[in-house]
């Protein structure tokens, strides 16, 4: 065992408050605020009477350097007009509620001749991971805008200084920190702190809200009898295409990949767009393109019974790739079948046939998106040409959509490649995952079937939480294989509300929006 030394021995140290620290703080406090407005050793034991777990301070090489406190708050009262004496109890922090559902940051000091060592970033995240530890809605407070007294003249009033310095057109020392980490203004409390001369006793009503949280405002409302799960594991059939003598041996090769996926306690499997194309092989006689499609829609009975079956089964929701399907019109729709593992069956179409769907097979594309209702949140499905659609995937978004799945296929590498680009491009402009599972090989003698090239793979948004490249799965080139990888939803909810870039918060309403028409 090695020896501890001074080396490996913690020089700066967060940590919560003790009551032995108070002759510490009041003099931190003192020397911040003057000895008439700093913190009494009667407000500091308080706070940390009412609340223990929300107070913090920073240690340097033994010296008490930086603090913060707070407590819990209903959001009624914190999202309310208040002053800094009303909210905290005169300081006390005896307004604190044990089941408020925010945290309200009633102070943070740093000792000046530390300043620069990102003391004041760290008290901030302790606050955000207390916030998020105790899946609170967010954290609210006044903040100070030392730098308006002095351009109170320049600017006319403290709404047009704070509307400044939010624009990045002014910096103030306090209000540009705490924008910086993420808060956001909500309005201007006044009288706040009226001995704040350099604030002209004003504070700006900040807010940060929990990135944590599903049930964000800024995130598409996800109604869910039950909680969602904290992860998703899904798998990716990338699925070889061989000659078969009876939809028994069709049956055969599904099950054993569903059973698969299901054996590593799967969520959902996917398959790809136009398996059942196999299907033709069985056939002895030479069909045109569109006669084999009509006659492939004959089995349309068996491929919903078949993979219905499987899911419930098996207890896994299934994305049983696509099969041709005759409607009531007379026109063939590429139809994706969703069967969920509590036995519903969903349908959803692929809207944009491909011009050779179109010329050869002479298929329709479908007319609505909507997501679909699982027990790990909403879905989408874009079918191959459809995620090269950013519509598509922005409508599916909107409604709610955490997961998109692509089944595809595609003849040669080029093809393939516009797929995967696009979906990656989905991901990244909707902050959502999009999981691909395309054919490989060749089945001789199927019209407009003659040869695949597919590489399956999992996306996820370009960002800190995921995985690195954007790729949370990625398989090798036309080899047949399964594709497994657990997706956070919750680094989602992180990334829409607090991510690097904020793309689904950040879109112009006021320049542009696409509207779907109704059907």
């Amino acid at each position: 065992m090695s020896k501890k030394t001074s080396e490996n021995t913690p020089k700066l140290l967060l940590r919560q408050a003790r009551l032995d620290d108070v002759p510490q703080l009041a003099e931190l406090t003192a020397r911040i605020y003057t000895a008439e407005w700093g913190h009494s050793p009667e407000m500091l034991r308080s706070q940390q009477t009412h609340f223990p777990e929300g107070q913090f301070v920073v240690e340097y090489e033994g010296k008490v350097v930086g603090y913060c406190a707070t407590f819990r708050i209903d959001e009624e009262t914190a999202l309310a007009p208040h002053t800094w004496s009303q909210i905290t109890g005169g300081g006390m922090g005896s307004r604190h509620k044990p089941d408020g559902n925010w945290l309200y940051g009633m102070e943070v000091v740093v000792h000046p001749d530390y300043r620069g060592m990102r003391i004041g970033q760290r008290l901030y995240h302790a606050r955000k991971r207390l916030c998020t530890d105790l899946k609170l809605r967010g954290i609210v407070f006044g903040g100070r805008i030392p730098g308006l007294a002095k351009n109170i003249q320049r600017y006319g009033s403290a709404e047009a200084y704070v509307q400044a310095v939010a624009e990045g057109k002014r910096r103030d020392l306090t209000l540009s920190f705490q924008l910086n980490n993420d808060f956001e203004v909500i309005g201007l409390l006044r009288a706040y702190v009226p001995s704040d001369h350099d604030s002209l006793g004003y504070a700006v009503h900040l807010v940060w809200r929990n990135p944590r949280l599903l049930d964000q405002p800024d995130m598409p409302p996800i109604p869910s009898p039950r909680h969602l799960p904290d992860s998703v594991r899904v798998a990716s059939v990338q699925y070889q295409q061989r000659k078969i003598t009876s939809f028994e041996e069709f049956a055969t090769q599904v099950e054993y990949f569903t059973d698969i996926a299901a054996d590593y306690n799967a969520d959902f499997v996917t398959f790809p767009e136009l398996i059942t194309l196999q299907l033709l092989s069985i056939e002895n006689t030479e069909l045109s393109p569109f006669e084999s499609i009509r006659k492939l829609s004959q089995y349309t009975p068996q491929v919903k019974e078949l993979f219905s079956r499987l899911a419930v089964h098996y207890n896994i929701n299934i994305i049983a790739g696509t099969h041709p399907t005759e409607q009531a019109n007379g026109d063939i729709h590429n139809v994706c079948y969703v069967c969920l593992r509590d036995g519903s069956l969903h349908e959803r179409e692929k809207l944009h046939p491909t011009p050779s769907e179109r010329n050869v097979w002479n298929i329709s594309g479908g007319d609505s998106a909507a997501t679909i209702l699982t027990d790990c949140g909403p879905i989408g499905v874009m079918i191959c040409y459809d995620s090269e659609f950013p519509e598509v995937a922005r409508h599916l978004t909107d409604q709610g959509a955490l997961i998109l799945f692509v089944p595809f296929c595609t003849d040669v590498r080029e093809g393939y490649l516009r797929v995967r680009y696009c979906s990656q491009a989905r991901a990244i402009e909707n902050q959502c995952y999009v999981v691909l599972s395309g054919n490989v090989g060749n089945l001789p003698g199927v019209n407009n079937f003659d040869i695949q090239y597919g590489q399956s793979c999992i996306l996820t948004p370009s960002d800190f939480p995921f995985a690195r490249d954007g790729i949370a799965a990625d398989s090798t080139p036309n080899i047949e294989t399964v594709l497994f990888a657990d997706l956070r939803l919750e680094s989602l909810a992180r990334a829409r509300n607090a991510g690097a870039v904020t793309n689904l918060k950040d879109r112009r309403f006021d320049l542009y929006e696409t509207r779907w028409r109704p059907r």
